[in-house]
Formats: structure tokens, C-alpha cells, sequence
């Protein structure tokens, strides 16, 4: 087994229980209640910057530093260069939940987006009802057809999608209607590169920047966001071809504190020339 495929079971399992403590027609009921959309296309379309995630860990380095979690929110909220912010649901693997996304919404001011393994409709709508601005969907989990009935789904509750493709084969899976596309260097579909259970990694051995080249290959008219592994370094070899960064691990693992990393991306940023 990959350990998407590790993932996966444990998103159904955490769905299945989701929908026995909170039946979709509960969530319906919710949504008259939900804040309003924030446009998250809009957010990423005014120069070039950062979705800024927020995690307790992740299966490819283990815990994130703690006090940089508590510092994440804040320091998001007051930086110009953070577009938007990126909060992981997942349990199991990231150590986050939706009842953390809906907090979060309600302390920063830009769009938040939904990063979770989504395989069914039911996280869609509980994605809007706790007030989710966007989702992630990701090619390597979902067919076409899926992508698509997801997407328009997505769009009729007023949100927005950030498709994730990891191979220049899952390009050709993106719906017409697709208007962000990321491209993750992190190999999902792998057997090796993720720490075990309680253990920690001082190097994401999961990477393969060399995936950032498909950026020429994306249709046309999208905004392109590059996703993991990147750092205040590497960011301007890369940023040419990308509207946005989606940066986590870098922000949340840095010993100095995670002011102090955005800082250095925010400079990174600053002298960066020929942006799309």
C-alpha cells in the first residue's frame, strides 16, 4: 500500500463517522448561519503570494513545532503576502478538523481554504456550512467525472476549488471550468518518504521539485499555485511561472518561530521580478 492509499481508508473512516454525528440535512440547516464566501480566485488574482497553511503534522516530517501552530493564525492574518489560508481537516494524518477550520475563519480576514482528502459530496457541504471559502481536489483521488460533479457542486454553494495535479496525465482530467490548478511536488503515491506514526523527519524525503516544470503545461487562463517544499531559497527558481505559493511545513516547523520564516518569505517575495 502507498500511503494514499493508507490515507484514503482513514478519510472514509473519518467520513462515516462525521455523517453519524452530523446528518447532511443537519448541515443544510446550518447553512443560512455560514459567514459569507470569500472570493478565493480574486485573493490569489492581486500578485503573486502566499497560501499559508495551517497543520499539526503531516505523514512526511511528523509534528509540526507547536508554538509556530499557535503563532499561525495571527501572523496570517496580519501579513499582506498571505492570500489566503489553507487549514488541513484531516485527523488521523494532519491532526486538524472542520470545528478547527470554522475557528480559524473566524480570526483572520482572508479566504480559508479546505485541504483535505475530499471523496465524497458530504465534505463539500460540510466544507460551506462551517465556512469554508474553498476545497482541494485532488487528481490523484478523484476520475474526471468525479472532479467535475464535485467542482459543480463546489461552485452552486458559492465556493471556489483548487485542483491538484501531480503528473502531466492528470492535467487532462481537470474540468474546462477549472480556474486554479496546483501542482504538488509531493509524491502521494509512494511507498517510501513518509515517517511512521509518533516519529519525525528533519527532511521531507517525499519531495520532487522537479514536478513545478508541468507549470507550462496547465490551461490556459488558470492561476497556477505551486505546492510543498517550498522555502524563502528556493521560492524565486520556481515563482516565475506561478500566481501563488501554498507553503506549510517551511512557516510551521522553523525553530525560530513562524513570524520570522514569513518575514523571510515576505522579502523573498518582495524582490522577486517578472511575476505572471
Amino acid at each position: 500500500m502507498t500511503i494514499l492509499d493508507t490515507i484514503l481508508a482513514d478519510v472514509r473512516r473519518e467520513v462515516a463517522e462525521a455523517k453519524a454525528a452530523t446528518p447532511s440535512a443537519d448541515l443544510k440547516a446550518m447553512l443560512p448561519d455560514a459567514p459569507p464566501v470569500r472570493d478565493f480566485t480574486v485573493s490569489l488574482a492581486t500578485g503573486f503570494g502566499l497560501i499559508a497553511e495551517i497543520k499539526e503534522r503531516s505523514p512526511s516530517v511528523g509534528p509540526m513545532r507547536e508554538e509556530n501552530v499557535r503563532e499561525a493564525a495571527p501572523a496570517y492574518a496580519a501579513s499582506k503576502t498571505v492570500r489566503t489560508i489553507s487549514v488541513l481537516t484531516n485527523q488521523t494524518h494532519f491532526g486538524g478538523s472542520i470545528a478547527h477550520l470554522a475557528a480559524i475563519r473566524k480570526s483572520v480576514p482572508q479566504p480559508v481554504l479546505r485541504k483535505d482528502f475530499i471523496i465524497d459530496e458530504y465534505q463539500i457541504l460540510e466544507a460551506r456550512a462551517f465556512g469554508a471559502d474553498a476545497i482541494l481536489l485532488m487528481a490523484n483521488v478523484l476520475d474526471r467525472d468525479t472532479l467535475c460533479r464535485f467542482h459543480d457542486i463546489t461552485l452552486n454553494l458559492g465556493m471556489e476549488a483548487l485542483f491538484e495535479i501531480h503528473t502531466e496525465e492528470e492535467i487532462a482530467t481537470l474540468p474546462a471550468a477549472a480556474r486554479v490548478v496546483g501542482i504538488n511536488s509531493r509524491k502521494f503515491k509512494s511507498q517510501t518518504g513518509f515517517v511512521k506514526s509518533g516519529e519525525s523527519s528533519s527532511t521531507d524525503f517525499s519531495l520532487d521539485l522537479s514536478a513545478f516544470a508541468l507549470s507550462d503545461r496547465l490551461p490556459p487562463g488558470t492561476i497556477h499555485v505551486a505546492e510543498s517544499g517550498l522555502t524563502p531559497q528556493n521560492l524565486p527558481a520556481v515563482a516565475s511561472k506561478f500566481h501563488a505559493a501554498l507553503v506549510g511545513t517551511s512557516l510551521l516547523r522553523d525553530p525560530r518561530g513562524l513570524p520570522a520564516c514569513l518575514a523571510d518569505f515576505e522579502q523573498a517575495i518582495a524582490t522577486l521580478p517578472g511575476l505572471p
